[in-house]
């Protein structure tokens, strides 16, 4: 048998959920979950068979997001005409844009040139060189691909172990190598953290937080980034203690050679005009999504940009996107072995990832569906014995649970199933829902423990470098530090720069209120 059909061999598990799937989805048409609506109990058998097929991987993620285009017409929930826009938004342009940027950035080395001058300033002894490749994993994750990032970093970090390998021996460097290739992994989901951009599961919250409630002022990009960048900053230089200082202790003769760094660095060469052009785009990008709409800081209140044009609530995150992307299509390349006669080419298009946009599409019409349906008020009704509940107690128990959960499943997808019921649940409480929805979100970032549970442990692992019980040892530690860091920063840092008071129920949620 052929690698390649090893592969496409499903598991036990897949096997399982293939199955399981439709009974579970029969079953649920059984129920009368709302005497008198039969579309609800309808809106939950979808809602169960996606699940499952999620939860498992029985057939492709992006394949299972397809199921409402099919089963909401038969079942009569949505027409086929009115859930196909529900795919295409502009939070999609959004992330279509910004991947887009992100693709030039790699094409044209930028992001190594940035990567390897974080460490040149900030590396020194083996501690200061993990914090050097943690800080340089985790700026780059806040606006290219973790995946991209921790195949990019890895090499370099291997490059460094193979030199003190040689020196000081396999075992005596062993500390060292795991640490740095743990502090690789850790730092590219701790850096997804701080941007709207920088994860998919932050996409979907923002757009299903639209969806689920439309008269509620957007999550923007800045606001966003005001709580989320100290988070991940603060996060990841706990995560660094933790790996430099308390799991492993390096020997004090273990030095590490900067001049590998170095010496990568001065291969670049000057920067060319195509990398300078890409850095200014770049830059103009992120200022222009971080100040689009007025930030409130608490001690001040800065304006937005958008406020300055004719049409100024016609403008979101997308329309930057979309128009600082665009520009790379159209300045001219000066280099003559670049690929086409400017920065980006419409093979660009090729490379987008576009299972990730189906798999949005499809969680944005699973919430949809919710919301039409009355499914959501009917889930709201259930949950109404939470009401008693603090918030933060709440927040602590959704924290670990998923947690956990994406340790063995997409934290898209998890993301895309669970913020519609929270949002349920949120209502039924009579609190605001973004008080359950976003340390919901972060959480399905912190997945540490297993190769599995998140590409770049997967790619570090792959290094043949590290076992998966050392991963394991450290990782189920920091699974279980972030629940009450998540939730202590969130309740008491976090509902501020979103304007949450616990004890009011917005207007806006009130809306759909059981």
């Amino acid at each position: 048998m052929t690698e390649e059909a090893r592969e496409n061999q499903l598991t036990t598990l897949q096997k399982v959920g293939l199955i399981l799937g439709p009974i579970l989805f029969f079953l649920t048409l059984l129920l009368d979950l709302d005497p008198g609506k039969p579309i609800v109990t309808r809106m939950a058998a979808v809602a169960v068979l996606m699940a499952t097929w999620w939860v498992t991987e029985a057939i492709p993620l992006a394949a299972t997001a397809l199921v409402p285009m099919v089963l909401y017409p038969l079942l009569g929930i949505l027409k086929g005409k009115t859930t196909a826009p529900i795919y295409i938004n502009s939070t999609i342009f959004l992330f279509l844009g910004g991947f887009l940027i992100a693709l030039a950035m790699e094409q044209w080395n930028l992001h190594r040139r940035i990567a390897l001058l974080i460490i040149r300033v900030i590396g020194g002894g083996p501690s200061m060189i993990i914090l050097g490749f943690m800080i340089a994993g985790g700026f780059l994750s806040m606006w290219i691909s973790n995946t991209a990032t921790a195949i990019m970093m890895l090499p370099i970090g291997l490059a460094i172990i193979a030199q003190m390998e040689n020196k000081f021996g396999r075992a005596h460097t062993h500390s060292f190598t795991v640490a740095l290739m743990l502090g690789i992994a850790y730092s590219c989901s701790a850096g997804g953290m701080a941007t709207i951009v920088g994860t998919p599961p932050n996409l979907a919250l923002q757009r299903i937080f639209e969806l689920s409630f439309p008269e509620a002022r957007p999550i923007a990009f800045g606001q966003w980034f005001i709580m989320g960048l100290p988070f991940a900053v603060g996060f990841g230089f706990v995560i660094w203690l933790l790996l430099t200082k308390v799991f492993f202790r390096f020997p004090a003769d273990l030095k590490v050679d900067r001049a590998i760094v170095d010496r990568e660095y001065r291969a670049l060469g000057s920067m060319n005009f195509e990398e300078k052009i890409v850095l200014v785009i770049f830059f103009l990008t992120a200022v222009l999504w971080i100040f689009r709409s007025k930030l409130n800081l608490g001690f001040i209140a800065i304006p937005g940009w958008s406020a300055l044009l004719p049409y100024p609530d016609l403008i979101d995150d997308g329309t930057v996107a979309l128009f600082m992307s665009m520009m790379l299509f159209f300045i001219p390349s000066r280099s003559s072995d670049a690929p086409s006669s400017t920065l980006l080419s419409v093979t660009s298009f090729e490379k987008l990832p576009w299972s990730i946009v189906l798999l949005f599409g499809g969680g944005f019409a699973l919430a949809k569906g919710f919301q039409v349906t009355g499914l959501s008020t009917i889930i709201g009704n259930k949950m109404y014995v939470l009401s008693g509940i603090h918030p933060i107690i709440m927040i602590a128990t959704i924290c670990v649970s998923l947690t956990f959960l994406t340790e063995l499943t997409s934290n898209t997808a998890t993301t895309q199933m669970v913020l519609p019921i929270l949002a349920s649940v949120a209502v039924a409480m009579k609190i605001n829902p973004l008080l359950l929805m976003i340390p919901a979100t972060l959480s399905t970032s912190c997945a540490f423990m297993l190769p599995v549970a998140t590409p770049p442990n997967a790619i570090v692992f792959g290094s043949g470098r590290i076992r998966i019980f050392e991963m394991a040892r450290v990782g189920i530690f920091i699974n279980l530090l972030g629940v009450p860091v998540i939730t202590a920063f969130f309740y008491f840092i976090g509902r501020f720069i979103f304007s949450i008071d616990p004890n009011v129920f917005p207007q806006w949620a009130q809306a759909i209120a059981p």
